[in-house]
C-alpha cells in the first residue's frame, strides 16, 4: 500500500505545502542545520536529548522528516509506527542506530554525514599518541592527588617511532599525514587497496602491522569482519611496550584482554573513545574494565565532538535532506538506490516530478510506461536505479497529465511510497 505526502489537500499552485511538513530534530543537533532547513521555508521542531519508548513515538509518529544523532534508536517497530515518514537524517558519521532494511522496505532513505568529523577524530588521535608517549595520564592523575614526579622515565618523543594505522580511509589517511609531519614512520593495513599518502607504507596483513608498530590506531567501520578484531591473541601479537588507540567502534577491541595486557605491561598504554555499551545520555553511570589502569586515556565518545565538526555535520546532513525533500535526489543515502537529479524548475507550466519507491521485480517499469502511454503523458525526463529488492524511479511529466499518472503509479501493486513535486 502506498503512502504519500499527497494525503492532505494542497493549493493547486504548489506541491505539498512546506508548512504542513513536520520536521523533528532530536539530540541537540547543531543549530546551523536547523537554520539551513528553516531558510528553505520549513518549520523545525527540536529536542535537546535522545528519546526512547513511548516518548520517542509520541514525538515523531506524525513526522515526515526525523533527524537524530547516535543515541536515538529507530528500530523496525518505531519506523512502522511513523506512517508519514519520508526520510531520516543521521547527524553523525554512523547509521547503526537505524534499522536500515526496515527503512528501505518503507521507502524511507537514510542520510548521514560520514566524513564531516574526519579532522576532529584525526586531531584527537594525534593528541593521544603524544600524551601516551609522554605518560601524561599518569602525571596528571598523580598531581591531582597532590604528588610530584618530575621524571623522564618511560617518556618518549614520537619522532622516529612507527605508527600502524588499521583502516586507511578518510580518518586513517588524515592521521597518516599529521603523524608523518611529526616525524613518525607510518605503515597501514586495509582490506582494500588504498593509495598511500606521503611516505606511508601498506603492509600485507594485520599481524605484520602489529609486529612492527610502536603505536596502533584503529579507524575501521563496524562490520562482521571488524567486530572482535582485536582479540586477546591479536593484542598479544602487538610489539611489547607499544600503545593501542581505538577511536573507531566499541566492538572492535576485547577490553578485558586489553586490560590484562596493560596490567602485565605488555601494552604500555591505551586510549579508548568508544565502548561496546555506552550510556544513553549525559550523567548516566559508566563502567569499563579499563577504569583505573595506568597510562590509559578514556573519553566519552567525543572523537567527532568539536563545534567545527558538529556544525559541518549539521550542514552536510541538512543539505542532503533538503535535496531529497525539494528535488528527490537520493545521492548519499545509505539504504536506497542513489539517484542524482538536476534541480527542478517549478515555474508554472513546467514539468511535475513524480518520485516512486517500489519493489524491484520484473515488469514494474513496463507498467509505468504502459500507464504513461495509455494516458498520453509527455515524459521529459526519467531516472531509474535499483539496489537489491528496492527500485527508485523519478519521472518529470507534463503538468496537465502528471496527477493522473501519479495515481496510476501509486496503484501498482509493487509501489511502496510516492511523492509529487512541482
Amino acid at each position: 500500500m502506498s503512502t504519500t505526502l499527497q494525503d492532505e489537500p494542497a493549493p493547486m499552485q504548489t506541491s505539498f505545502p512546506k508548512d504542513k511538513i513536520e520536521i523533528v530534530l532530536l539530540e541537540g543537533t547543531h543549530p546551523s542545520g536547523t537554520q539551513l532547513i528553516e531558510r528553505a521555508g520549513y518549520t523545525v521542531r527540536t529536542h535537546p536529548g535522545a528519546l526512547e519508548g513511548d516518548a520517542l513515538i509520541d514525538e515523531i509518529k506524525r513526522a515526515h522528516i526525523v533527524g537524530i544523532r547516535s543515541k536515538t534508536q529507530l528500530t523496525q517497530d518505531v519506523i512502522e509506527q511513523c506512517e508519514r515518514l519520508v526520510t531520516i537524517g543521521c547527524f553523525c558519521a554512523g547509521t547503526n542506530q537505524v534499522d536500515l532494511e526496515a527503512a528501505a522496505r518503507a521507502g524511507v532513505p537514510v542520510f548521514n554525514s560520514p566524513f564531516s568529523n574526519t579532522r576532529s577524530v584525526a586531531e584527537l588521535t594525534i593528541a593521544e599518541i603524544v600524551m601516551l608517549s609522554r605518560r601524561v595520564p599518569h602525571h596528571t592523575r598523580l598531581m591531582h592527588d597532590g604528588g610530584w614526579d618530575k621524571s623522564a622515565s618511560e617518556s618518549h618523543e614520537v619522532r622516529g617511532k612507527t605508527l600502524g594505522i588499521v583502516g586507511y580511509g578518510h580518518i586513517g589517511s588524515q592521521v597518516s599525514v599529521l603523524a608523518e609531519a611529526m616525524g613518525m614512520r607510518v605503515v597501514f593495513y586495509d582490506i582494500d587497496s588504498k593509495l598511500p599518502l606521503g611516505n606511508a607504507e601498506p603492509v600485507g596483513s594485520l599481524d605484520e602491522l602489529l609486529a612492527v608498530a610502536d603505536v596502533v590506531t584503529i579507524h575501521v567501520p563496524e562490520t562482521d569482519v571488524t567486530k572482535g578484531m582485536m582479540t586477546q591473541n591479536k593484542i598479544r601479537a602487538m610489539k611489547k611496550g607499544s600503545y593501542l588507540i581505538n577511536n573507531a567502534r566499541g566492538t572492535v577491541v576485547d577490553l578485558d584482554a586489553l586490560r590484562a595486557a596493560l596490567d602485565d605491561n605488555h601494552i604500555r598504554g591505551a586510549a579508548v573513545d568508544v565502548f561496546p555499551e555506552e550510556p544513553a545520555k549525559r550523567g548516566d553511570g559508566f563502567t569499563s574494565p579499563l577504569q583505573g589502569a595506568s597510562n590509559v586515556i578514556l573519553t566519552p565518545h567525543i572523537g567527532g565532538s568539536t563545534q567545527e565538526a558538529q556544525e559541518a555535520i549539521a550542514i552536510d546532513a541538512a543539505t542532503r535532506l533538503l535535496r531529497f525533500l525539494d528535488h528527490g535526489s537520493t545521492t548519499g543515502a545509505v539504504n536506497v538506490p542513489n539517484v542524482d537529479l538536476p534541480s527542478q524548475d517549478r515555474d508554472e507550466g513546467r514539468a511535475h516530478r513524480i518520485l516512486n519507491f517500489h519493489r524491484n521485480v520484473p515488469g514494474v517499469l513496463g507498467k509505468i510506461h504502459s500507464a504513461a502511454s495509455e494516458l498520453g503523458v509527455n515524459i521529459s525526463g526519467q531516472y531509474l536505479r535499483t539496489m537489491g529488492e528496492l527500485g527508485y524511479i523519478v519521472l518529470d511529466a507534463d503538468p496537465k497529465d502528471a496527477a493522473a499518472l501519479f495515481s496510476r503509479i501509486e496503484s501498482i501493486d509493487e509501489s511502496i511510497k510516492s511523492r509529487m513535486l512541482w
